[in-house]
């Protein structure tokens, strides 16, 4: 054992009934941070029994994606059918990572749910990932890779190819979820992304309408959107792009109108507010109480990464909102933090914080 395992060991023997986050306070670590090592202790025998670590009320739980990101980007004009050259970088990512990364620096108590590999793939994302999200209930299973996502950018920052290997999130189906419903049904909130399968995505679908726990779904692509519910009923946020709404709603997504009208179809099939992005267009918003509206996009100089952006906008949102701020006070929130998460060439940018985000807010 090292000395951290050893610290909280001893701690335990003091007292069987500190909560995690005393435990944490005592170490001066991350609540993450101690769960991980808690959780690592259990595997190993080294603790039995469940009291101390019962998982806090309100939590954020975030369900879908962790991928290690590679990222080629090609030395004048993308040619396919050929060799590029590029330099190449890796990185954390990851839809639901990538929002609980987010929340995670802005100060909110945030697990992920996800599956993963038992490789040194999936330690990377753990490393990465550990200060600021719970990890202790992600399933590794040994038959499986990690999920990878390589894209291949341009001179000017835009995605031309990616490819994914997401078969792993296959196996994240109900059944495995089920082995932590003590802690599903006290979460303070859902975000769930839509690597997950149909079947987990009207499993949790049904669990925030029985237990009144706000649910936000974010898909990840186009062709994914055949993993919603029939309904978008108990869905509090619903945030996706024009081609992803556009698959829904039956129709091509042009103008102002055709929004507006994208948005109370949405709201329609039953979610409280829902989000349209646009690209440089900026947003399209409404709820069940605030008409449609645009909102502009923040205006940035030089983009320098688009991967991330979108994750950086839904976690500033919902940020947000969770923090008691008006409708267009979210909406500005997310389009600060998409910008500037453009600009950086990390997926999260590492700077960012409360205190950050309300800085670039006001200027």
């Amino acid at each position: 054992m090292n000395e951290r395992e050893q610290a909280v060991l001893a701690l335990i023997r003091q007292n069987p009934f500190m909560s995690q986050q005393e435990m944490a306070d005592a170490m001066n670590l991350s609540r993450p941070v101690l769960a991980n090592l808690v959780s690592s202790l259990t595997k190993e025998g080294k603790i039995v029994g469940r009291a101390y670590i019962l998982p806090e009320a309100n939590e954020i739980i975030c369900i879908g994606g962790a991928n290690l990101d590679r990222k080629f980007h090609v030395k004048g004009n993308v040619q396919f059918g050929t060799s590029n050259p590029a330099s190449s970088s890796f990185s954390v990512g990851g839809v639901g990572r990538n929002i609980a990364e987010n929340l995670g620096r802005l100060n909110h108590q945030v697990t992920l749910l996800t599956t993963a590999g038992k490789d040194a793939d999936w330690q990377v994302i753990q490393d990465a990932s550990e200060s600021f999200m719970n990890l202790r209930y992600v399933e590794q299973l040994p038959e499986v890779s990690t999920g990878s996502y390589t894209a291949i950018m341009d001179e000017q920052g835009e995605l031309a190819l990616a490819v994914a290997n997401m078969e792993v999130y296959d196996l994240l189906l109900p059944n495995l979820l089920k082995k932590h419903e003590t802690m599903l049904v006290n979460a303070g909130c859902f975000i769930l992304d839509l690597n997950c399968p149909k079947e987990t995505v009207v499993y949790i679908q049904q669990v925030a309408i029985a237990r009144g726990i706000p649910l936000v779904i974010v898909p990840v692509s186009s062709p994914k959107m055949n993993r919603l519910p029939e309904t978008l009923q108990g869905v509090t946020w619903f945030i996706c792009n024009t081609d992803e709404a556009e698959t829904i709603v039956g129709h091509t997504i042009e103008n102002v109108n055709h929004y507006e009208k994208a948005l109370q179809q949405l709201l329609q099939l039953g979610a409280e507010h829902v989000i349209i992005t646009a690209g440089s267009k900026g947003v399209y918003a409404a709820s069940t109480t605030i008409a449609p509206s645009h909102f502009a996009a923040k205006v940035i100089d030089k983009i320098e990464d688009v991967t991330g952006a979108g994750d950086a906008f839904v976690s500033a949102v919902i940020h947000g909102w969770l923090t008691g701020q008006s409708f267009a006070t979210c909406l500005d929130a997310g389009l600060t933090n998409a910008k500037n998460t453009l600009a950086s060439p990390y997926t999260v940018r590492p700077e960012l914080s409360v205190d950050l985000l309300k800085n670039e807010m006001e200027e």
